[in-house]
């Protein structure tokens, strides 16, 4: 909106700070933030008004966690709301990688609002089918990567990897299709991953400020020609919708340190994840998501090799899954857990980026 103000002024006197990216980026960073801790009160004590039992606890998980009873859910509100207020105010609207990003954003946090709202009403840790979830969830992905492919005529159904100068092999239209499994995929392994106090949140931001510096980059023709990475025209636009995300999780991060006052919910940990993946296939760097988001897909491979082996002998490879309350019925106390697993976080965010000069 702002940025739309400025041009009808052609930029002209102090205006001329919203044309450079880098300003907007720390203003989209500051305005989410601002909002988030502004809202965060309010919004906690109405959840905790609307929700009484809060949300429901898994009687057969770590007996420390029944303390939590009663915590508040759906605190992903509250990042979509300050989120999406400083995406509004701050990017340029006319780029059609806006609205597929926020389209996928919004989407998938309706689907998890949908199934944090069923798990609240009915008490139980059960909520929408994850076969309607997952229908949901691809035909938001899809729409969003047609809209991306349909706006990236220059290169968007070609695959890149990661050391590699080039693009390895042109998927055409079955790129759209590999395009909605990353989104997807994405979304739930965040998803997964939002098991203890601050455990997701601090990864998301990780993994936001790493794509920030990589669409940046994408979308400058001098720096992209430079480190060999695919440049893609105005991509560079969503490193403000990257400074949203990071403003509006540090907001939510003052709420949910331990002990959390609101968890994230699915409302919240979908929308983000789906958010993350939407800008990774963007930039055309899914690959490199998942070194950056590496903690990520460890977490959700954890459950499926966790299931897969105990349909088929009937064992577990982990005391429990997801892999971070496998650590604590090792005997690591939360905060241990949590803070180790940053610690991974931003050694995989590194090694992500490092992959843009190594090629």
């Amino acid at each position: 909106m702002l940025y739309w103000l400025a041009a009808q002024f052609q930029f002209a006197h102090g205006f001329n700070l919203i044309r450079y990216q880098t300003f907007r980026v720390g203003a989209a960073v500051a305005t989410a933030l601002l909002i988030g801790l502004i809202i965060g009160p309010r919004f906690i004590g109405w959840l905790r008004v609307r929700q009484g039992k809060g949300q429901p606890i898994r009687t057969d998980g770590p007996q420390s966690h029944l303390a939590k009873r009663g915590t508040p859910t759906m605190g992903g509100l509250m990042i979509l709301t300050s989120m999406a207020a400083s995406i509004l105010l701050w990017m340029d609207l006319s780029n059609p990688y806006v609205w597929a990003c926020l389209f996928v954003t919004l989407g998938f946090g309706t689907i998890g609002f949908l199934d944090d709202y069923d798990k609240v009403r009915k008490a139980s840790t059960a909520g929408v089918s994850g076969r309607v979830r997952l229908l949901g969830e691809f035909v938001i992905a899809g729409i969003a990567s047609a809209i991306i492919v349909h706006t990236n005529v220059r290169n968007g159904t070609q695959l890149y990897l990661p050391f590699y100068n080039g693009h390895v092999i042109d998927l055409g239209w079955f790129y759209i299709a590999f395009a909605a499994f990353t989104i997807v995929g994405f979304g739930n392994a965040v998803n997964l991953t939002d098991g203890l106090d601050g455990l997701a949140s601090m990864p998301v931001i990780i993994a936001s400020v790493t794509l920030m510096i990589i669409v940046y980059l994408a979308g400058n023709v001098k720096f992209a020609d430079y480190l060999g990475i695919p440049h893609i025209p105005r991509v560079g636009d969503l490193a403000i919708f990257c400074g949203a995300m990071i403003g509006a999780g540090l907001a939510f991060l003052w709420f949910n340190a331990p002990p959390a006052a609101v968890f994230m919910g699915d409302t919240g940990s979908l929308a983000l994840g789906g958010a993350l993946g939407a800008i990774a296939v963007t930039a055309h760097h899914e690959i490199v998501l998942g070194i950056i988001g590496g903690l990520f897909v460890v977490e959700a491979m954890s459950v499926i090799i966790q299931v897969f082996w105990y349909k088929r002998t009937g064992k577990r490879v982990f005391k429990m899954a997801p892999i971070h309350h496998h650590f604590e019925q090792l005997g690591w106390a939360e905060s241990t857990v949590v803070i180790r697993f940053w610690i991974v976080a931003l050694v995989l965010a590194l090694a992500g980026l490092s992959t843009l000069k190594l090629r």
